[in-house]
Parts: C-alpha cells; structure tokens; sequence
C-alpha cells in the first residue's frame, strides 16, 4: 500500500529554500505538493546463481591474483592499447 499526503494551493514563497530553488515560478504562485512514502527494495536474500557451466569457471584459480591485470597481459598480445587489432 503506498500512502501519500497531497496539499493543493500551496504558495512558493512558502515552501522550504531548497524546493524554491528547483522551481522556476514567481514567489506568488501556487502549486501542488504531493508526497509520496518510497516503495522499499528488498535486498536480495540469496547470492547470484546462474546455470551457466562458463560462469566463474576461473573463480578457484590460484595462480590468477588481479584478473584484470591477467586478461590485460592475454589480450595485448592480439589488441594494441586503443582496443584495434594487431596484425599477424
């Protein structure tokens, strides 16, 4: 159930500095404020599983420390800095 508290009318000049801030009304006017309670996202309770046999297949490596920097060294063999393809 979502609630929310709506005043209607409401001068600008009246409203907190912040919110006048992001208006570009005149001090005279009037506007509508609705507030509305955020709907709360519950953390996911369990770790992210997949099915996929590919996924994390490296993950037990002993021998790999940063695994950026290990794909780095096995891709600059074929792929020059700016991301274009060495010639063989």
């Amino acid at each position: 159930m979502m609630n929310a508290v709506v005043i209607e009318h409401v001068p600008v000049a009246e409203l907190p500095a912040a919110w006048r801030e992001k208006l570009d009304k005149a001090q005279g006017a009037l506007v509508t404020v609705r507030i509305e309670e955020e709907a709360q996202v519950a953390a996911p309770t369990e770790a992210f599983v997949t099915d996929d046999p590919a996924f994390g297949i490296w993950r037990d490596r002993q021998d790999i420390g940063d695994a950026t920097v290990y794909v780095s060294k096995l891709r600059a063999s074929r792929y020059n800095r700016d991301g274009s393809r060495n010639e063989p």
